[in-house]
């Protein structure tokens, strides 16, 4: 199997049985899109048909309008089409996290130069929703409850487990977030040794809601920080 026939096989067998807090939904695109399983399985053959070792990326989950929409981790259905060239039916979705991602995987050399040497996923491979103040579904995140942390750590686990088994290096390991997630995967990884070294880069999202102004300047950190495993 290729790392792509891995990738596509994990994706199809993920399912949360495990019973969540009142109030939160569940996303599993791959139970509830049937052309998420298309443009994944498109894309993962695209850029991971072989057995190149990769650094994993992990995210926090899956957003609504990005994986929620693509099966794909920081790729909504804009950048789908336009840089990795899988065409999309259906509304056209925008997630200011894969515009991020993006100018990075471009200033590192295009999608082909970057997938070849990366795989993103999320710490929790699934989403949530709840219903917010104004009465409509809004993302949640794994962290954002006590219970909804206890409910699914297990869960967690497990699919770690799993991704590292595709042929990952587990010599570093790059997170999307320098708060509550990053925190999160060091002590898990303290208690179960996935990785030798875990390196926390400030969140996509956040980059672009409050730091602007200053993305060149973060899309430079983040090269530097790829560059440095890709050197040694």
């Amino acid at each position: 199997m290729t790392f792509a026939d891995k990738v596509i096989q994990f994706n199809k067998q993920l399912d949360f049985q495990g019973r969540l807090p009142d109030g939160i939904r569940i996303m599993n695109p791959f139970k509830e899109n049937a052309q998420v399983n298309i443009l994944m399985k498109q894309f993962y053959k695209k850029f991971y048909d072989d057995n190149n070792k990769r650094h994993l990326i992990l995210g926090i989950n899956p957003g609504r309008f990005g994986a929620g929409v693509t099966g794909i981790p920081f790729t909504d259905s804009k950048r789908l089409r336009s840089i990795c060239g899988i065409n999309f039916e259906g509304k056209e979705t925008h997630e200011p996290s894969s515009v991020f991602v993006y100018d990075v995987i471009k200033a590192f050399g295009g999608a082909n130069e970057f997938y070849k040497r990366f795989y993103i996923h999320s710490i929790c491979p699934l989403g949530f929703t709840a219903i917010g103040k104004n009465g409509k579904e809004i993302n949640y995140n794994y962290y954002d409850s006590k219970e909804l942390t206890a409910a699914v750590y297990d869960f967690i686990v497990e699919n770690i487990k799993k991704q590292v088994a595709f042929g990952v290096d587990t010599d570093t390991c790059f997170c999307f977030g320098t708060g509550k997630n990053g925190q999160f995967l060091r002590k898990l990884n303290d208690e179960k040794g996935f990785f030798k070294n875990i390196v926390a880069l400030e969140h996509p999202r956040f980059i672009m809601q409050y730091k602007s102004r200053s993305k060149d300047a973060y899309i430079d950190k983040y090269i530097e920080a790829f560059r440095k495993v890709e050197d040694r």
